[in-house]
């Protein structure tokens, strides 16, 4: 097994995507991310034509399928080609009550949003690859390349997003926090303090 699928045994990456999230000051979300996510080792693996037919290839689409549909807020998923996978997921509700949500999940975590109840404070975070991991991934072709948005009424008290604007379709406390991201620099973070 190559370096790449050592370390990334369970990753997926985002390749190329458009993910937005909402959050009102009442702590309600709704999270959506619509784009294509490379299964890491499958598309090492075809890449090094190490996949020994199209019958395990096609077995190998079938488990990271499952893998995915077992998350409810998938709404569509298709293999693309290649290891990569077009993915259409949504996810809403209240994060004072449910603490965390985690695109796709925990263990394979892209992205989160957490309230953290003793400070009253909601955190929105990408997960952050290591200097080696983004070297590896980009030695094998793999890049990331979006946007993503967070569209709050709430008082936010750090963020790095790329750019912050207004959004007076929403309504006069509205803003929208963007990131534009191109391969593999800081991960997104953004906190809003709901009290």
């Amino acid at each position: 097994m190559g370096a790449l699928a050592l370390l990334l045994a369970a990753c997926y990456l985002p390749v190329r995507f458009d993910a937005e999230i909402e959050i009102a000051r009442t702590g309600h979300y709704k999270m959506i991310f619509d784009g294509y996510i490379a299964a890491v080792p499958l598309y090492d693996d075809l890449r090094k034509r190490k996949v020994a037919s199209a019958a395990e290839e096609k077995r190998r689409v079938e488990t990271v399928l499952t893998d995915f549909k077992r998350d409810a807020g998938t709404k569509e998923i298709q293999y693309f080609k290649q290891g990569v996978f077009r993915v259409k997921w949504e996810n809403q509700g209240d994060l004072i009550v449910n603490k965390m949500v985690t695109f796709i999940r925990r263990n394979a975590n892209m992205l989160s949003v957490s309230y953290v109840e003793p400070t009253g404070q909601i955190k929105m975070a990408g997960a952050s690859i290591s200097q080696d991991n983004a070297k590896l991934l980009t030695q094998a072709g793999l890049g990331m390349e979006g946007e993503l948005r967070v569209i709050t009424d709430a008082k936010v008290v750090s963020h790095n997003a790329t750019l912050v604007r207004d959004n007076p379709a929403k309504g006069p406390r509205f803003k929208t926090y963007v990131w534009k991201i191109v391969g593999f620099g800081r991960s997104p973070s953004l906190t809003i303090a709901l009290r």
